[in-house]
């Protein structure tokens, strides 16, 4: 059945003029009306077609950017150079941080729809939302995750990552080495760098480790697993850790830990960006082009707005970063 604007302002038992208002961003509302309308919306399903042509006639100069955790030093250098770039081409740009949470990068989503953006580049880690595929007018990029088969996906080599960084530790001499990762997922291109690492594992005969800590877990309780793993593996002499934040994390451990210790467990992160770099310029990692991601991103999402024809995946290439010390 198809329901019309009439429909979703009788279950949200406010006028039509509201709807509109709540779907062209007009007037003052206040957040409780709001949420009203987009709950029926949800529940009838209804699909905002005029706000969609509208969308597509009237540019509005405004790109949404929807990122989990931009706190964290990758996502945060990502969102700080896609703004720059955009804001160099004329957009104002709008930022939502989903945290991990389904029900806010939803809420997030329509915010930002109703705001009447011309695209959105998001980054999100949540799962099981649909409400993507309500939009397939909207220009979407999403930055290594996939999405569904309409929205291009931006994704760097994470197998070839996971590689480089297992056969840095192999020729280190590690033999012992555990890969820390979060939950494997099909729709999350950094799945790969754990097929790597047990590629590789397997390829020198080596027996492989693997440690699942879920990316958003506290510093607190990541400590507590960490501990646990170098309590668990007393050989363990290499650890490819999931991100460079917990590769950080777990060095801290082993300083402690191993204090008078002549060999420590080596260890190598995964993101490799500026302030880590300059942090810690001894540790070695996986250097992601994050300056790359965003000018792909943003060339790819300029595309979509002008009907350009576009790729479903954009792969980009890792280096290896040995840190300054090492020989």
């Amino acid at each position: 059945m198809s329901y019309k604007l009439e429909d979703v302002a009788k279950l949200a038992g406010v006028s039509k003029t509201t709807v509109s208002r709540v779907l062209n961003n007009r007037g003052y509302l206040s957040q409780k009306t709001i949420d009203k309308v987009y709950q029926a919306m949800s529940q009838l399903n209804y699909q905002p077609n005029a706000a969609a042509q509208q969308l597509q006639k009237k540019k509005t100069h405004i790109i949404g950017l929807l990122f989990p955790a931009i706190a964290h030093p990758f996502f945060g250098e990502l969102v700080e150079l896609l703004e720059k770039k955009l804001y160099l081409k004329g957009y104002t740009v709008i930022v939502g941080d989903s945290m991990y949470d389904e029900k806010k990068e939803e809420h997030y989503l329509r915010q930002l729809l109703s705001h009447q953006v011309d695209g959105l580049i998001v980054g999100t880690h949540n799962f099981n939302i649909q409400t993507y595929n309500k939009y397939s007018g909207l220009p979407i990029v999403s930055v290594e995750r996939i999405l569904n088969d309409e929205i291009p996906t931006i994704s760097v080599d994470n197998y070839h990552g996971g590689v480089l960084a297992t056969q840095y530790l192999i020729d280190q001499g590690a033999k012992h080495i555990v890969h820390t990762s979060g939950h494997t997922y099909p729709n999350m291109p950094s799945s790969l760098r754990h097929q790597g690492y047990i590629d590789t594992i397997k390829k020198h005969h080596f027996t492989p480790h693997h440690w699942e800590v879920e990316f958003e877990l506290s510093h607190g309780e990541k400590d507590i697993i960490f501990s646990r793993l170098l309590d668990e593996h007393p050989n363990v002499d290499g650890i490819f850790a999931g991100n460079d934040v917990e590769a950080a994390q777990i060095l801290s451990l082993i300083q402690r830990k191993y204090a008078n210790a002549n060999n420590q467990p080596l260890v190598i992160g995964f993101d490799g960006t500026n302030l880590i770099r300059t942090v810690l310029p001894n540790m070695p990692t996986i250097v992601q082009p994050i300056n790359d991601l965003a000018d792909t991103a943003v060339t790819v999402l300029e595309n979509r707005m002008m009907n350009v024809p576009t790729q479903s995946t954009y792969m980009l290439d890792v280096t290896l970063y040995e840190g300054i010390n090492q020989s």
